[in-house]
């Protein structure tokens, strides 16, 4: 394995830990524990940050370049997943919303799914 690899790896695992632990600290009323939660959360955001420019530097390759593929790959990545949740949370929470949910769920997997095109390309 690559030491950028490893190192992504390690701050990425990190990270993601940090950012779900603070996101659980949040929206869990029965924890009380809102204003730590955000600190945690904000934690993890700037481990993953961290990751990224380091990551980008072990490359050789320059800070991240904004372009306008990028911004609408975020935009739909940040779609996707809100429509997933919701259609998740119509499922599981919401009583009497079954069938929407698991409608709005399929078009958040197929939002979700048009980011491989999108990033990777068709061959």
């Amino acid at each position: 394995m690559k030491k950028e690899n490893f190192i992504s790896l390690v701050l990425g695992a990190i990270g993601v830990i940090l950012f779900g632990l603070g996101m659980c600290m949040c929206l869990l009323p029965e924890w009380d524990a809102f204003r730590q939660g955000e600190a945690v959360g904000a934690a993890g955001l700037v481990v993953l940050a961290v990751m990224l420019a380091a990551r980008r530097k072990m490359q050789g390759k320059p800070p991240v370049h904004l372009s306008l593929k990028a911004v609408g790959t975020v935009l739909l990545a940040i779609l996707g997943a809100l429509a997933l949740g919701i259609g998740m949370c119509m499922t599981m929470v919401w009583e009497g919303l079954l069938l929407p949910g698991v409608a709005v769920g399929l078009v958040g997997i197929l939002l979700l799914l048009g980011l491989i095109p999108l990033c990777r390309g068709l061959r």
